[in-house]
């Protein structure tokens, strides 16, 4: 079944001429995922530029059973924003709303549109010298109404938190055209259910999120980076609880990365170094900030590591003496992705278990992975401060990558099987999009999924919102 002309016609008035793309290289974009694990088809992606343009969007195609699939800057990992291959649903793009509609320092608050590319939200911030902390390896595309549907997490949810605990309030327009209007900037509203959280990790199967009001927080005045070597990762969680006692909980980052992730940077990113003249298993990137000059928690940091290397918990440290080099160090951290993409073929894991658990998780995963693939490499790296991390496998050295990927399924279920043993999550912080909806229905406790249920049917009962994904 296509969508009806008129219905298309219908949608094109409501957004005016500069409002839609229905030309296939205009729509090419949009119909193939970050990672290109998906390709489908729309004939039409409209581009609103209102809250009143999107609930009238909304509300046509609720009246006519039409699918929507809202998108942001389609940076997802799984599949979330990229419409079915039958070509019979449209796509929303909220690009063109992207205005700051309001910024109350006094309030440490910002109300901005679902539009705005997150490095926007942080200029807007800044200018008014306050910090919107999340952070992301593409934070200059991926745009703030995918961080809000996707509960976005990135490096700095050990003193932040995740997305959802970032944001006060929300416009969503709902999927009959209605709109709630839920942007009090108010940190204590306790009248009834909190709406916000239905909609904040939704992956846009509930409605779209046209603007948020956002938290803000007082802007670092010294931040200190250091990369440390570590003996293993029981010595990364114990160098972590140590450093945050001592700075008074004022570390904002701490990664773990293997050897192998440091030599695929060295290896395929240019003007990259090993920070040490010789190598080590395991590194953190530790990263503490105080909110005065001179506040002495330089000090205290290279205190913390001097004891711990007396102790053996760590075995090498550098701290970065200027910008260029703290740029240097998170660039070692950031391009793992890029580097084991240029490697060859990979099988990724976004898995999370408390933070204490980890380092036997890592041992007990990694046991378990060479059972199945004795000749793979084990990448396990990302947020140990939070207890995520993005337990990755890179094909082995002369390995043939289709039977690598072969393996990938039997990969997955062991793994997941593994993370719910411990009582921890699949997906971590990438969602659960069209690449992990049955990993959901394995993992997630069926009360939890009635309910989940329950609240699509109630919000959305003629299922035209991101169908196929999440439920």
């Amino acid at each position: 079944m296509s969508v009806a002309p008129s219905v298309l016609d219908a949608l094109r008035e409501i957004v005016g001429a500069d409002g839609y793309f229905d030309q296939p290289a205009d729509l090419q974009p949009f119909t193939v995922d970050h990672r290109k694990l998906y390709r489908g088809q729309t004939p039409l992606v409209l581009r609103p530029s209102s809250t009143e343009q999107v609930s009238r969007i909304l509300r046509t195609c609720n009246e006519a059973g039409i699918g929507v699939v809202p998108v942001g800057g389609n940076t997802s990992y799984c599949g979330g924003g990229t419409p079915s291959a039958d070509g019979t649903q449209v796509v929303v793009s909220l690009a063109r709303m992207r205005r700051i509609r309001a910024v109350d320092p006094d309030n440490f608050t910002l109300i901005a549109e679902a539009g705005c590319v997150l490095a926007e939200v942080q200029d807007a911030a800044a200018n008014v010298d306050r910090l919107f902390p999340l952070s992301l390896g593409s934070e200059g595309s991926c745009q703030l109404g995918g961080n809000l549907s996707t509960n976005a997490g990135g490096t700095a949810v050990l003193r932040y938190g995740m997305m959802r605990d970032l944001v006060l309030g929300l416009e969503v327009v709902l999927p009959d055209g209605r709109v709630w209007d839920g942007l009090k900037p108010l940190r204590k509203d306790n009248t009834g259910y909190d709406l916000r959280d239905l909609f904040i990790g939704a992956e846009g199967t509930l409605g779209i999120i046209t603007a948020a009001a956002c938290k803000l927080f007082s802007r670092p005045r010294e931040v200190v980076t250091a990369i440390a070597a570590v003996k293993d990762p029981a010595a990364a969680v114990m160098s972590l609880s140590r450093l945050r006692a001592a700075t008074g909980d004022a570390v904002t980052t701490f990664e773990l990365i293997p050897r192998l992730g440091i030599d695929l940077v060295t290896r395929h990113v240019p003007n990259t170094h090993d920070p040490f003249d010789a190598p080590y298993r395991w590194y953190v990137l530790v990263e503490v900030s105080a909110g005065r000059s001179e506040s002495g928690i330089r000090d205290l940091v290279e205190q913390e590591l001097f004891a711990l290397m007396e102790q053996g918990a760590a075995l090498d440290a550098v701290l970065a003496q200027n910008e260029a080099q703290r740029e240097d160090f998170w660039r070692m951290r950031e391009t793992i992705p890029e580097a084991q993409r240029k490697e060859g073929a990979s099988i990724k894991h976004d898995i999370s278990v408390t933070t204490s658990e980890l380092p036997r998780f890592i041992d007990e995963a990694t046991r378990l992975l060479e059972t199945i693939t004795p000749d793979s490499r084990i990448l396990p790296y990302g947020h140990l401060g939070d207890g995520n991390l993005h337990f990755n496998l890179s094909e082995p050295v002369g390995g043939n990558a289709a039977e690598f990927l072969a393996l990938a399924p039997r990969i997955h279920r062991a793994m997941h099987d593994l993370v719910a043993q411990y009582g921890g999550s699949f997906s971590a912080e990438h969602g659960i999009g069209q690449l992990k909806r049955e990993e959901l229905v394995r993992y997630k406790h069926p009360v939890a999924l009635e309910i989940m249920r329950s609240i699509k049917q109630a919000l959305d009962p003629k299922g035209i919102m991101n169908p196929g994904k999440v439920l």
